[in-house]
């Protein structure tokens, strides 16, 4: 089969999906699950669901946060992350103007959130 029958849109799914199980492979350990549930190319964005034990997790606020920020900067035509556990509505996070401190992101002077396990 040749990749030039592939859409772009079928790409850009593959690489979505690839970078969550690459760098999140915590969430089907510890018997989560990450989908797609869109992909607007023209918008540079994407809606990621949580689901199985991510919902209701006290971790998965930091997991979303985790998957906004690092897939900005990963996937060149992302440029907008929008993420769900179904507990609580579209873009949970963290609440209480509190923001995760991740290993290698450098442009956050911000240090009043906790640090991510991950």
């Amino acid at each position: 089969m040749s990749t030039e029958s592939r859409e772009p849109e079928d790409d850009l799914e593959e690489r979505v999906m690839n970078f969550l199980r690459r760098n999140f492979p915590q969430i089907q350990m510890h018997g989560g699950s990450a989908a797609i549930q869109d992909i607007n190319r023209e918008e540079g964005s994407v809606t990621v669901s949580l689901g199985g034990a991510c919902s209701g997790c006290g971790i998965s606020p930091m997991t979303i946060q985790a998957i906004k920020s690092r897939m900005v900067k990963e996937i060149p035509e992302i440029n907008q992350v929008h993420a769900t556990t179904g507990m609580g509505g579209m873009d949970e996070g963290m609440g209480h103007g509190m923001t995760p401190n991740f290993p290698g992101d450098d442009d956050s002077d911000d240090n009043e959130g906790p640090q991510a396990p991950f």
